[in-house]
């Protein structure tokens, strides 16, 4: 059954809107964002999947369907994603470090590799990628491997959202909001504006505001979300 987000309808002179159901195939469903993100697509009408190892399914929202396999071979997961999809890469070492760059080589590019090629492969409708905010002189190999998955994303050709975050605050996350000032300052002075801007931090519900948008307004080509344009996400409504 073919998936569709929102349709404008015009009644008796009225732009009524109205939402449809989406199938989303996610991996990193069990991550901070997924476990968050998962339960305001079911609200929000939407059929959701997600890939998990063996042994974690209970660790999913209840309403998600749990698709077993390992995001880093495509063999366990291709014959699930179907073409009209919108699948959402979440899939990433947990807590990112200049130390975990070996980690960020063997798991986060892997897994995009693999989720690019499936999608491609499947025809899915739309592709949604948790990237991060570049260029910055610090986290380099992490920058690297997501700027790797976003030029794997235009190569294969797909229609896709690109979200590129620095910092998301949110519960157990909240230690940067005393740097704060120092960013209110830094994007007052032309000089840092736009650095300031770019590498700023957005909220867990800005993201997730932004990524339910995406969802709902699949992108033709590719769109791509900096800081300022997710911290414009509307509130979360269901």
């Amino acid at each position: 059954m073919a998936s569709l987000s929102i349709v404008f309808l015009r009644f008796a002179g009225w732009d009524v809107q109205i939402l449809l159901r989406m199938n989303v195939f996610i991996t990193g469903g069990t991550g901070y964002m997924g476990m968050q993100l998962i339960p305001w697509l079911i609200r929000r009408g939407h059929t959701v999947r997600a890939l998990v190892r063996k042994g974690s399914e209970s660790r999913l929202p209840a309403g998600c369907i749990s698709i077993v396999g390992n995001a880093l071979d495509r063999a366990t997961f291709a014959d699930q994603v179907s073409a009209g999809d919108t699948f959402i890469q979440l899939l990433g070492v947990p807590h990112p470090s200049p130390a975990k760059a070996k980690q960020f080589r063997e798991v986060d590019l892997v897994s995009i590799r693999e989720s690019v090629a499936v999608a491609a492969q499947r025809g899915v409708k739309h592709f949604i990628y948790v990237s991060v905010a570049h260029p910055a002189s610090i986290m380099k190999a992490y920058i690297e491997v997501r700027m790797e998955g976003e030029r794997l994303i235009r190569k294969a050709g797909l229609n896709a959202t690109i979200l590129r975050p620095w910092y998301v605050l949110g519960p157990r996350r909240w230690w940067p909001v005393m740097l704060l000032p120092l960013y209110g300052i830094l994007e007052q002075i032309p000089s840092t504006r736009a650095t300031a801007l770019r590498l700023g931090f957005v909220n867990i519900d800005q993201m997730l505001s932004s990524l339910l948008d995406a969802v709902e307004a699949p992108a033709t080509g590719i769109r791509v979300l900096e800081v300022p344009q997710i911290r414009k996400a509307r509130p979360l409504r269901v």
